[in-house]
């Protein structure tokens, strides 16, 4: 039953079902618990830093329990996106039910879309990384996995990496540097791929060319069956999961810079190089997602076997109130800055 326990993820799209059918307020009832009550809650629970031993590592890293809980949100993901199109063709233009509906597909495709499809393109599996493209697809992030995989794990923590926060940057400025950076250098990443095959660069083997026509098919697929109001809908949809990415990009890596060697090279990615949480509720509710400094040591481990380690620099607490503190710019950076002073000094 403990391996059961990442299901707690699928309450999302029970509270999003809920929008869907509410009025008013109400329709905002995922965005009020997974960013209002949860970080409430986790404020008042002890990190778990608990690990699996070598032994149980070996048997629980290829359960297919976990592999399966994970699959089951590519269905639920596109049922809830299409549902999504027929409530919002006959939800009002601009009123709050329509706004409210909105944000809670757009959290839907930040978590299941986004977050999902990222772990599954790390598998090693063809399949596994196709299913992880149609996630990313529901969110018009097909880019984030090329830059990911091949830049963004290379070159984390260092000037050269769009998706690694500076010291003091502002997180607003951080969302658009951070997402079309990713983008250009995802183009430049398939670009040198194909050149090393001895490829033409614009061609089908080419990710880019294949993820801009896939989006270009959606979105003209959604005007045509539906209209233009649906189609500013998911747009909108989401560009907000694109945000809760960015998010989630901005306070991984905050501050976190590696130190050249004496060869002019970057120093290895360790895992003091990210930003980690235990706090149980936002682990289970991001597949485990806070543990990021074991993920960037090594990108293909899977997510139920994630490890915490001491020498990972710890967050005050869950990923979701994280995200909401890196709102409140002033606040943010009085808190994480001086946990930065501190790490330097140690």
């Amino acid at each position: 039953m403990k391996r059961l326990k990442y299901l707690l993820v699928y309450t999302l799209p029970v509270t999003v079902y809920f929008s869907f059918h509410s009025k008013g307020a109400m329709t905002f009832i995922p965005f009020i618990i997974f960013f209002g009550f949860v970080p409430l809650i986790e404020l008042f629970l002890k990190p778990d830093t608990s690990n699996f031993d070598k032994e149980t590592i070996k048997s629980e890293k290829n359960n297919p329990i976990y592999d399966w809980v994970m699959y089951l949100s590519v269905p639920v993901q596109l049922c809830m996106l299409v549902y999504f199109l027929f409530i919002i063709r006959d939800t009002p233009f601009g009123t709050v039910e329509f706004y409210g509906r909105v944000s809670a597909m757009g959290l839907m495709c930040g978590v299941l879309g986004i977050n999902v499809g990222h772990e599954l393109g790390h598998r090693l599996s063809r399949k596994e990384q196709f299913l992880g493209e149609i996630l990313l697809l529901t969110s018009l992030d097909t880019h984030f996995l090329p830059y990911h995989n091949g830049g963004h794990h290379r070159d984390v923590a260092t000037p050269n990496d769009a998706a690694t926060a500076k010291r003091n940057q502002i997180l607003f400025i951080f969302w658009f540097t951070s997402h079309f950076g990713s983008y250009f250098k995802a183009w430049q990443l398939e670009k040198e791929r194909l050149r090393q095959l001895g490829k033409p660069s614009f061609s089908f083997r080419n990710r880019m060319v294949v993820y801009s026509i896939a989006n270009i098919a959606l979105l003209f697929s959604i005007y045509y069956f539906f209209n233009t109001h649906v189609l500013i809908a998911f747009i909108g949809a989401a560009i907000l999961g694109i945000m809760l990415l960015e998010t989630v990009n901005y306070i991984e890596h905050y501050g976190l810079m590696r130190k050249k060697t004496e060869t002019g090279m970057y120093e290895r990615v360790k895992h003091h190089h990210s930003w980690n949480s235990d706090h149980p509720i936002g682990r289970l509710l991001l597949f485990n997602l806070s543990r990021h400094s074991d993920h960037h040591y090594n990108g293909s481990k899977k997510y139920a076997v994630l490890k915490s380690l001491p020498e990972s620099p710890q967050m005050p607490t869950g990923y979701p109130g994280m995200m909401v503190l890196a709102l409140f710019q002033p606040l943010w950076f009085i808190l994480m800055n001086k946990k930065l002073k501190k790490l330097q000094e140690s």
